[in-house]
């Protein structure tokens, strides 16, 4: 991809931080490659503009705002005397812009269903490395921040940590465009605190607060948006569906947009986005749209659990939620499968897409993770689940675990279910 010389700094007027500076003409020939200009088409939160309608923000609007962040990031710490050359800042701002770039469609759905075995990390890794050799090794250092293995390592905790860019943008780009108002973080304040200390990541003690504040705000966001009842029930709903489809697959070869359909067929070994040059490319068009337009087709088909999974998400007619605190009774669920058998006329091989259980859990603050440090002015260094005096964030620390059941809800119901509900 030759760089054109004559792109001019742009601006972004983004509703969250208000005008966004493109910095340089290498970042903006990146966002007007088509591999960026996909996030366009990928919705940041997947279907919970089904329960929030506010939510139809994109990757894209994510992506720039990371960039933002980490631009103001990185001008404080040299503002605060810490050595970081011009080439350093453009690598992290990069590293950071770059990092969503092989997201899928609907968030963590294809990789729990049709495309197995790699993550959408792996994938930015991939993309990034396809467009560091179009600009001839221009991202040679933002792929070391990417991949942890920069000199600076605070650089790349910038990028990827328990208080990186990554979150502080989408928790309050998130809870902006959903309107819950529990997840808006003050990252002016925690970019402020920001030190350097032995080439780790640190905060001020003063700003101890605003560090307790954005883990209890993670954790309320994850309950009520991102792990909301509702939107795991459209959520696995859609997986049934790409995973009734991936069984029935040589029937929608003339029903499903050829990104997709690409992937649907079992394959007999894991596919190579590296090695198989067409792989990377038909995952590269694939976006929401081709998705959503599978469903509309779908909805229509005359295989009866897909027909119903797909208009179920087209139409918003999901599934009803059950969610307890301990895992459901093995015969209580089998009983459950063939009061949908009956109902819908379905074998239990078929009705069991219709029947939907998991369970979901959220760590605000995970402690085998790269830890948030809080540094004093004596030099001391304390874990925030220590240093912590007004909040109990070592609580928060521990796993809160729910289990799931998902099913339509025309489906009548036994005593113990209906106490359950």
């Amino acid at each position: 991809m030759p760089l054109n010389s004559a792109n001019k700094k742009k601006i972004f007027n983004d509703p969250v931080y208000g005008f966004i500076s493109i910095p340089d003409e290498l970042h903006f020939d990146l966002i007007e490659h088509p591999y960026f200009q996909r996030l366009r088409r990928i919705k940041q939160l997947g279907l919970t503009h089904l329960v929030y309608p506010g939510a139809l923000h994109t990757r894209f609007h994510h992506s720039l705002g990371t960039m933002h962040l980490m631009q103001q990031a990185i001008q404080l710490l040299r503002n605060k005397g810490y050595a970081i050359n011009d080439q350093e800042k453009q690598a992290a701002s990069l590293a950071i812009l770059l990092h969503d770039i092989g997201h899928g469609p609907y968030s963590h759905t294809l990789e729990n269903t049709i495309i197995e075995g790699t993550t959408h990390e792996q994938l930015s890794r991939i993309f990034i490395q396809k467009l560091n050799t179009e600009t001839s090794g221009a991202l040679d250092e933002a792929l070391a921040v990417f991949n942890g293995s920069h000199p600076k390592k605070f650089l790349s905790k910038l990028v990827s940590s328990q208080l990186d860019m990554d979150r502080m943008d989408y928790l309050k780009r998130d809870s902006f465009f959903t309107g819950v108002t529990e997840g808006n973080i003050n990252a002016d304040r925690l970019l402020a605190m920001l030190e350097v200390v032995d080439n780790e990541l640190a905060i001020q003690a003063k700003g101890i607060y605003s560090v307790e504040k954005f883990i209890v705000a993670r954790r309320l966001m994850y309950w009520q948006v991102y792990l909301h009842k509702t939107v795991l029930s459209a959520e696995h709903m859609l997986m049934n569906a790409l995973l009734r489809a991936r069984e029935i697959a040589d029937q929608l070869k003339n029903n499903t947009p050829d990104p997709l359909y690409y992937f649907l067929p079992r394959q007999e070994k894991q596919l190579d986005f590296v090695e198989q040059p067409q792989t990377l490319q038909q995952y590269s068009q694939l976006d929401d749209f081709d998705v959503f337009s599978a469903l509309k087709s779908w909805s229509r088909h005359p295989d009866k659990v897909l027909n119903m999974l797909s208009d179920g998400i087209v139409n918003r007619k999901l599934f009803k939620v059950i969610i307890t605190n301990k895992a459901f009774d093995e015969a209580l669920l089998e009983e459950l499968l063939h009061a949908i058998s009956k109902h819908t006329g379905l074998d239990k091989s078929q009705a069991k897409y219709l029947l939907i259980t998991g369970k979901t859990a959220n760590h605000a603050y995970h402690p085998q993770q790269a830890r948030i440090n809080i540094v004093y002015k004596d030099g001391s260094i304390k874990d925030i689940s220590e240093a912590s005096d007004q909040l109990n964030i070592s609580v928060l620390s521990h796993p809160v675990t729910k289990y799931f059941l998902c099913f339509p809800k025309d489906i009548p119901l036994n005593f113990k279910l209906i106490s359950m509900s």
